[in-house]
């Protein structure tokens, strides 16, 4: 029997960029193949050329068989295949039944919605797959995981047998992957196929039956949970051995260098986002702040480094009053911050990597002298750090909207952490790195607190919350449900916490 989907030599050129570079892969009937690739491995590029975003300069598509052209989304749909993206596509104020249906809207009499027979759809769909979702709720109502089992509905609705899920459990509580997990090995069963992107090896193995690894728009294998294990397969994605393990001797806690009292923060829609959370952070230790991302942590970080009011309670940064501080008052008491969206906050995009590297220290020598900026010590202090912090980038004078993602992060981590600092607030500061970048930053991490800096780390990763934490803070809705020394606590433990059950 032929493969359910064949991609055969699929080659895809952007300017400067080979991204993917004859790439073949199948997904045979029933089967949960991963993909794995580093940060600009061609992963995203080969998904969207599949689901008709982009189109191939080479190469071909077989769909049961038969080659296609799959010219749009709406094509892919129509020839069995599905997309769940990593940002849910769905519009919070309408109801589950009206998001399913949007698109492929059902007339009653020709004229009115025919809300009713969808509604009976998706609970008919909910109950053969074991989804769970309810029609008539409103998506804002909704959990981050019953916002995911409606998109998966979608696809079911609309009929498609081949599902792509990019990144499914970077936004789900521990509790949430197991259930997410079950759901998809109920589709297999009910003759679903399914291409599962992450970067996350433990669940790669956990759920997969093939795997293909990707590097450099390439193909460097494809391999199988029982042949491999998570060190070859990041051996594989980085092109080097890899420590997957963060080393890390007992924390040596000194001073009070982070003071939080009562704090008390709002949102964009002027609601309680942060709700009387107290904490201290010490030299030499690293708290991390866990919970499923949009439960206050964006606007705790902001507050603290001054990018957001506060409307109660106090900070204090070595003992200094920092309530109203501005930025850079706060940068200069010696506070480095790794935020979280790192195009908005992070960088200039327009301005070169070179500028984007001395953000923090524009105004200082020897890059200034009053009013006059050096173009030399700039360009030298660039060139160290791209080599040290390895920035792939053809030169410091790009415009920083020119690199991809990951090394945007690489740029904000290489500015922040070449400083001497004594606290450190890093908001998810391996977001869209590869398994050797991540590898380097945790270390880098564990190194600033060796050296005496206080660091508040803040992810959504429950690894990497347990595996760098000296004490381990969770926070639900605004509220801080409970800080735990990170020796005593349990995954368990934790992901009931980020889902606002008590111990």
């Amino acid at each position: 029997m032929a493969p359910l989907l064949e991609l055969d030599s699929i080659t895809k050129q952007f300017p400067g960029v080979l991204a993917n570079d004859h790439i073949s892969l199948t997904l045979e009937h029933g089967e949960i193949h991963a993909l794995l690739g580093e940060n600009g491995a061609g992963k995203t590029t080969l998904m969207n050329i599949l689901y008709g975003l982009y189109h191939p300069d080479e190469g071909k598509i077989l769909v049961r068989g038969k080659e296609v052209r799959i010219s749009s989304p709406d094509q892919a749909i129509h020839l069995g295949i599905g997309m769940v993206h990593q940002h849910f596509m769905l519009i919070p104020p309408f109801t589950v039944t009206e998001n399913v249906m949007l698109g492929e809207e059902k007339l009653k009499n020709g004229v009115f919605l025919d809300r009713a027979a969808v509604a009976e759809r998706i609970r008919a769909i909910s109950e053969q797959y074991g989804l769970q979702v309810d029609p008539e709720l409103r998506i804002r109502d909704l959990s981050v995981g019953a916002q995911q089992r409606v998109e998966i509905v979608k696809i079911l609705y609309r009929q498609a047998d081949i599902l792509i899920l990019d990144e499914p459990t970077a936004v789900l509580t521990p509790e949430e992957v197991e259930d997410l997990f079950r759901i998809i090995r109920g589709l297999v069963k009910r003759g679903v196929s399914i291409i599962f992107i992450s970067h996350k090896l433990k669940e790669v193995m956990a759920i997969a039956d093939r795997i293909t690894v990707l590097r450099g728009g390439r193909v460097v294998g494809t391999t199988r949970p029982a042949e491999t294990n998570s060190a070859a397969l990041a051996r594989m994605m980085v092109g080097r051995e890899v420590i997957l393990t963060v080393d890390k001797k007992p924390a040596e806690p000194g001073d009070v260098v982070l003071d939080v009292e009562n704090l008390q923060v709002l949102n964009d829609r002027k609601q309680v986002a942060v709700d009387g959370v107290s904490f201290q952070v010490r030299a030499g230790e690293i708290l991390g702040i866990a919970g499923v991302q949009g439960n206050g942590q964006t606007e705790l970080v902001e507050a603290l480094t001054g990018l957001r009011g506060i409307t109660g309670g106090r900070t204090r940064i070595l003992g200094k009053e920092t309530t109203k501080a501005t930025p850079r008052q706060i940068l200069e008491t010696g506070v480095a911050h790794v935020p979280e969206d790192r195009q908005r906050d992070g960088l200039v995009l327009s301005f070169p990597v070179a500028d984007n590297l001395v953000l923090n220290t524009y105004y200082l020598p020897p890059i200034a002298t009053g009013i006059v900026m050096h173009r030399g010590p700039i360009l030298a202090e660039a060139e160290e750090l791209v080599e040290r912090f390895d920035i792939r980038t053809p030169s410091v004078e790009v415009p920083a909207a020119n690199l991809s993602g990951g090394n945007q992060q690489k740029v904000i981590v290489a500015r922040e952490f070449s400083r001497p600092i004594k606290l450190l607030i890093a908001s998810q500061p391996t977001r869209g790195l590869d398994v050797g970048s991540i590898e380097y930053i945790h270390r880098q991490l564990v190194e600033r607190r060796d050296n005496g800096c206080a660091v508040l780390l803040v992810s959504p990763e429950l690894d990497e919350i347990m595996s760098l934490s000296d004490r381990i803070a969770v926070m639900y809705r605004g509220k801080i449900m409970d800080i735990l020394p990170a020796e005593k606590a349990t995954r368990e433990q934790v992901g009931l916490l980020m889902a606002g059950v008590s111990a």
